[in-house]
């Protein structure tokens, strides 16, 4: 016998989870998580980083990009700003800054998860500049180097 494959559709909500808004997610962030993506943006961060998953070109998880941020490696940099406990991830906004790496908070680590094409909640992915996605990729970094950042 082989196993057969479910197909899954990207319509379709899973049964019994309903979808929260932008509002009711906002709720849960942490008192960190400046500078916060306007639901716009985020939906189009969402976006860039599908995209970039697609072809295989993000970092995904604080120790992966942590590593490649002292590397040298250029992108945008994705929070997720419902992560606990804080301690986690506190430190990966000094090292943006140190390096002029843009970044920003999104209210949901599921979301951003779901997005990079994982099942596990993800608190930090780092998008990398590509061809294929490049026009995206630019307007989410011209949006997010101009969010202001905290003092």
């Amino acid at each position: 016998m082989t196993k057969v494959k479910k197909e899954k559709l990207d319509a379709e909500e899973p049964a019994g989870v309903p979808e929260r808004s932008y509002h009711e997610l906002i709720a849960n962030l942490n008192p960190i998580a400046q500078p916060l993506a306007s639901r716009k943006l985020s939906k189009k961060l969402y976006k860039c980083v599908k995209k970039a998953a697609r072809v295989k070109n993000i970092r995904r998880g604080v120790k992966e990009v942590q590593k490649f941020i002292n590397k040298g490696e250029k992108g945008i940099v994705v929070l997720a700003g419902d992560t606990l406990p804080i301690e986690v991830y506190c430190h990966l906004p000094v090292m943006c800054e140190d390096r002029s790496l843009p970044y920003a908070y999104i209210p949901s680590k599921v979301d951003l998860g779901s997005a990079a094409g994982s099942k596990r909640p993800t608190c930090v992915i780092l998008i990398k500049p590509h061809q294929d996605y490049q026009e995206a990729y630019d307007e989410c970094l011209s949006e997010v180097s101009d969010l202001p950042k905290p003092l």
